[in-house]
């Protein structure tokens, strides 16, 4: 069974750039009838919060991703004990003594002499004396992975073959001074334990995946098929964060947006499939191609997700929104209807249904008072339809000599206080004749 894992930090908000790879992975599973992992990487116990896990899962929820099972890395501290204790014996995992200020000067002299500013592995000539020493002086070790520095190839489903060159990297540090675990062991350690199949993420992890490789291999495990897919950018081109709020996807949610729609604009943008409305994510996973994504970064702009979103708007029956419509005061299909084609984001019906239920300020100028009580009354007798408004405004043609803007406007600006919104003809049934003589008189 393929399976794959989505693996976020509770450190904070998910936000629209989070979403690119937990939908990939999502669609993924669907395509293949596999399983999805949610994997909480809250290793970092001072800053991971159970406030923001469970923000992440009403998130996912949100965009449609419900995971097969879900793990928080802290309660399995146990297995990269063991693994941790099998690399230290194997010679691969070594404990180094340096502080950052002594790290970050050492860094500074190798660059000075045009060396590349890596680890020089220092801590490898330590003795036991020495390290005995060390620890009574009150130092803790941090501890490295001696990686082989051997070119690492393995063959991406979005980029292709790739090669990660680790002898021009430092070995990486995989345990702190006080003993937690940074995040590279224990993602491999649960890769291996969990069986994942595929690890789908972004392209800023290409060079993470070579010294994973090793660690697999060092652990006896094999590495599972990688598929890098290009990040979603601003505008401009700059990283999103999930310090920005605005792209918060709890935001977008307040804001009204559609589930779907965000869904779409985050996986979408940057491919060679055009970013239009799906009916649900199932049907979008049908499509999933990793070949599809571009090599370049994906842009992601906030102005084609407002269309995408009215567009998805645009094509929803009354019956797949009702209870959220009932919060607005849209109570019928006929409502509905009638203010869909005229708004962006669903809170904004609030405000057109005022044109049905009012009150509003009808705008009447001087010069057209005349002409408004001429039309006022040419108005048909109930029951109004869909017809009524032309039978009406047919009249008031033949009795005023009126026509185009100068028939329509006034009538318009009387009957709804505005210069534009949705089409009368709709609107004339729901007012109602006795409201619409209100209005014009």
């Amino acid at each position: 069974m393929n399976r794959v894992r989505f693996a976020p930090s509770p450190t904070g908000l998910l936000h629209l750039g989070n979403a690119r790879p937990a939908l990939f992975n999502w669609l993924f599973a669907l395509a293949s009838d596999g399983e999805f992992i949610l994997r909480f990487d809250d290793t970092d116990q001072a800053r991971s919060t159970k406030e923001f896990a469970k923000a992440i899962k009403t998130d996912l929820d949100w965009l449609g991703i419900t995971p097969h099972k879900i793990f928080a890395q802290s309660d399995r501290t146990a297995l990269y004990d063991a693994a941790r204790d099998r690399l230290i014996a194997d010679g691969r995992l070594y404990p180094c003594y340096e502080t950052s200020d002594e790290l970050d000067r050492a860094r500074s002299r190798a660059r000075a002499m045009g060396r590349p500013p890596i680890y020089n592995r220092a801590a490898l000539d330590l003795d036991e004396k020495q390290r005995a020493e060390l620890e009574d002086q009150g130092k803790k070790p941090h501890w490295r992975f001696k990686l082989k520095g051997d070119p690492v190839e393995f063959d991406d489903l979005v980029r292709g073959n790739q090669t990660v060159n680790t002898a021009s990297m430092s070995d990486p540090v995989l345990i702190r001074a006080d003993g937690s675990y940074l995040y590279t062991l224990p993602s491999v350690v649960d890769d291996m334990d969990m069986e994942i199949t595929h690890i789908i993420r972004g392209e800023d992890h290409i060079s993470n995946s070579g010294v994973q490789v090793e660690i697999f291999q060092a652990l006896g495990g094999t590495a599972p098929i990688f598929a890098h897919h290009n990040l979603l950018t601003d505008v401009n081109g700059k990283s999103l964060s999930k310090r920005l709020g605005s792209l918060s996807l709890a935001d977008f949610r307040e804001q009204g947006l559609e589930s779907m729609a965000v869904a779409l604009m985050a996986t979408l943008t940057g491919t060679a499939l055009a970013v239009e409305p799906y009916d649900d994510l199932h049907q979008l996973a049908k499509k999933l191609d990793f070949s599809k994504i571009s090599h370049g970064a994906a842009r992601y702009d906030p102005a084609e997700l407002d269309t995408l979103n009215a567009r998805i708007l645009h094509q929803k029956e009354f019956s797949e929104l009702a209870p959220r419509l009932a919060d607005f005061g849209v109570t019928t299909s006929e409502q509905w209807l009638a203010l869909r084609d005229n708004i962006t984001r669903l809170p904004e019906i609030k405000d057109l249904m005022v044109l049905i239920t009012g009150p509003i300020e009808p705008e009447i100028a001087k010069e057209d008072r005349q002409f408004i009580t001429e039309a006022a009354a040419l108005l048909p007798a109930e029951p109004f339809d869909e017809n009524s408004w032309k039978i009406w405004t047919s009249a008031i043609k033949e009795k005023t000599g009126r026509k185009g803007k100068t028939l329509f406007l006034p009538l318009r600006l009387a009957l709804t206080g505005r210069r534009d919104g949705p089409e009368l003809k709709s609107l004339l049934p729901l007012i109602g004749r006795k409201e619409c003589l209100v209005r014009l008189s």
